[in-house]
């Protein structure tokens, strides 16, 4: 989801945006994350937060239309870390000015904060989709309080289940994003039972699944050296992964890992018609022999494979065995922190 910015533009630009807003219009009307206590993310470190006015990003807002022409985009994502901590009267000013700058918009989208949006009501919330802002891509992490307090997310599964709810009956289109491994291995399985039981609460119209990399300078880092945090092994992640997938039901939400940092990332699919084939998925890998499972485990983390299907090109199993041969003869035993390694420099 990070996506560094170069502002060379006459107005502002944040430093992160989903993955599936790469072609879209930005505008920045907050600065940094307000709680940016999250032990797992180190998106904002050093940024102090700041609520942009109305007219500040107004002015960004006619700067960005004299840049680019009005007719360009036809989506629009709303920058930074909580665009709902804006009044919503203000929010309201802001999407109707946006609309009439860029009158080809179909889509404008914002990060949505549990804590944040339970304070609007479901008349708000009808009234923000209904001035535009229909798709809200929302950071659960997890549905476990357990973990969510472990991770200091500083909100719990009633809020996050509540307030996506409500967003969801005012018209908007629901991107939850989970985190396998957050857990650890100390909370693996409540983890993936109780994220389930909070999505099929939520029957979002996406799941959106990302792999934990722990980040030098977190908190996630600091429980770890300290022995309260112990990382899965792959294969770990991915028997909790189906666990999770397992225990989803009565969904109709679109599922997939859509991270290059996601291990199996042609686990893709519609609820509930594709379930049977996502579990297959996890059960392929889990299947695979100890050494095939390090074959393709190394491959995907090197960018060798892009999916399970590509061990059987001979060629590409031989590089692979390669640097198999090469990493164990200098990193005897280290195979598991070498695939965390690989992962955690992924953006």
């Amino acid at each position: 989801m990070n996506s560094p910015i170069m502002n060379t533009f006459p107005f502002e630009l944040g430093p992160i945006r989903p993955v599936d807003e790469a072609a879209s219009l930005l505008i920045r009307t907050t600065r940094g994350c307000p709680w940016n206590r999250c032990e797992f993310c180190v998106n904002y470190k050093d940024m102090e937060f700041s609520l942009r006015s109305l007219e500040e990003i107004k002015q960004d807002i006619a700067a960005a239309a004299d840049y680019y022409g009005s007719d360009v985009f036809e989506t629009c994502f709303l920058q930074d870390g909580d665009s709902f901590l804006m009044k919503t009267a203000e929010l309201v000013a802001l999407l109707t000015f946006l609309k009439q700058k860029f009158p080809g918009l179909k889509r404008i989208s914002s990060y949505g904060r549990a804590q944040t949006m339970i304070r609007k009501s479901a008349e708000e919330m009808q009234a923000i989709c209904l001035v535009g802002l229909n798709k809200l891509y929302c950071g659960m992490e997890s549905g476990s309080d357990k973990v969510l307090k472990k991770v200091n997310k500083g909100v719990t599964a009633s809020d996050i289940s509540t307030s996506s709810r409500r967003a969801k009956e005012a018209g908007m289109s629901i991107s939850e994003f989970i985190i396998l491994g957050l857990g650890g291995q100390e909370l693996w399985q409540e983890h993936a039972r109780e994220t389930a039981k909070v999505l099929n609460e939520i029957n979002p119209h996406f799941i959106r699944v990302l792999t934990i990399g722990v980040k030098p300078g977190s908190g996630l880092l600091r429980q770890m050296e300290a022995g309260e945090y112990t990382l899965q092994t792959e294969k770990n992640i991915i028997e909790e992964q189906r666990l999770l997938i397992e225990n989803l039901s009565g969904i109709t939400s679109h599922y997939a890992n859509h991270h290059a940092v996601d291990l199996l990332t042609e686990t893709r699919g519609q609820f509930p018609r594709d379930k049977p084939r996502l579990l297959a998925i996890m059960d392929r890998y889990l299947s695979l022999t100890e050494e095939d499972r390090m074959n393709f485990t190394l491959g995907k983390r090197l960018g060798i494979y892009q999916q399970l299907d590509d061990m059987n090109r001979a060629h590409l199993h031989k590089e692979v065995d390669a640097q198999l041969l090469k990493i164990r003869a200098s990193h005897s035993g280290q195979m598991e922190e070498i695939f965390h390694h690989l992962r955690a420099q992924i953006v």
